[in-house]
């Protein structure tokens, strides 16, 4: 009751420990704007990589490259008595195949832009005989190794070539680039808590006489660290805000440089619209109101560990 009382008596935001000297609205929102900024350029690392990952594993596991050698010589006559090249045989087999999405015979200016890193400009008027070259985007849950041999019975020596190994090699570095990101997000948070274990540990030195005589009138450790988790709260939140606000035109500047990199359908999208990066960047922008959040948690748990221990050692 004495308690309750006291409280009613005291007048709205007095600051009977000084807190609002001992631990500044300057120096620590700065330094938690900062963190969060950081920790949102990780996130969207994290994410980002994720998502191109997703989206390049997916183009080059349903895409095959079909070489056929000679492809102009013909073929022995069919069963209703006509002709065709072997290119037109592998084209046949390819349009009635059901485990082909589509197919697309590279022009003789691809082959020559394909050859160019290697031959130079002779590129161009190169006379040796090139392979037809087909690039070819398989059905969904569509076995390449039966359309290599489907496409070797009717034309032998037709080549077959998956990008498994490309698949591979990209998801290592996805989960290289995730795992990078997802480090860098917990070594900022961890320097946040540091930053707000610091703060807080200067605040109880600067009030410790203050703090000493209200502890010895009966104050409980619960109080003290209430006050000081919530003035810390106050300020962590307040520059984890900041350091998210600043953190949008960076980001909406990211996701467009790496717009041409994503699937074809949202790179078409972003050309014809540019606020569809809210939409290409859907999981940042939901994570990115929750920066604050994590700030002031962290914040509030930090302040709280540190007084109560720093309490526990006064006589």
């Amino acid at each position: 009751m004495a308690e309750r009382t006291a409280r009613r008596l005291r007048p709205r935001g007095m600051d009977d420990l000084g807190l609002r000297r001992a631990l500044g609205d300057r120096m620590l929102p700065v330094l938690v704007a900062a963190m969060s900024f950081l920790a949102a350029l990780a996130l969207a690392g994290a994410v980002a990589a994720a998502s191109l990952a997703a989206h390049w594993q997916e183009g080059a596991a349903s895409s095959v490259t079909v070489q056929i050698p000679r492809p102009e010589i013909s073929l022995p006559r069919r069963a209703d008595g006509g002709e065709e090249t072997r290119l037109e045989a592998v084209q046949r087999i390819l349009r009635t195949s059901a485990d082909v999405a589509s197919a697309r015979v590279l022009t003789t200016r691809e082959l020559s832009d394909l050859l160019r890193p290697w031959l130079g400009v002779a590129a161009d008027n190169a006379s040796l005989p090139l392979p037809a070259v087909v690039e070819v985007h398989l059905a969904q849950g569509a076995d390449a190794d039966l359309l290599n041999l489907a496409l070797a019975d009717v034309a032998p020596g037709t080549l077959t070539e998956s990008h498994g190994l490309w698949v591979g090699r990209l998801s290592v570095l996805a989960q290289s680039l995730q795992a990078c990101g997802w480090l860098a997000l917990l070594l900022v948070a961890a320097i946040a808590a540091a930053v707000v274990m610091v703060a807080t540990r200067a605040g109880l030195a600067a009030r410790r006489e203050a703090i000493e005589i209200v502890h010895g009138l009966g104050a409980t450790d619960g109080d003290i660290a209430g006050r000081f988790a919530r003035r810390v709260t106050r300020l962590t939140f307040t520059g984890g805000l900041v350091g998210a606000l600043a953190a949008v035109p960076v980001l909406a500047a990211l996701i467009q440089m790496a717009a041409p990199f994503m699937s074809g359908q949202e790179a078409s999208v972003w050309s014809t619209d540019p606020l569809a990066v809210l939409a290409i960047g859907r999981p940042i922008w939901i994570a990115l109101p929750a920066m604050p959040v994590v700030a002031g948690a962290i914040g509030f748990l930090t302040a709280q560990g540190t007084v109560r221990r720093w309490l526990r050692k006064l006589p």
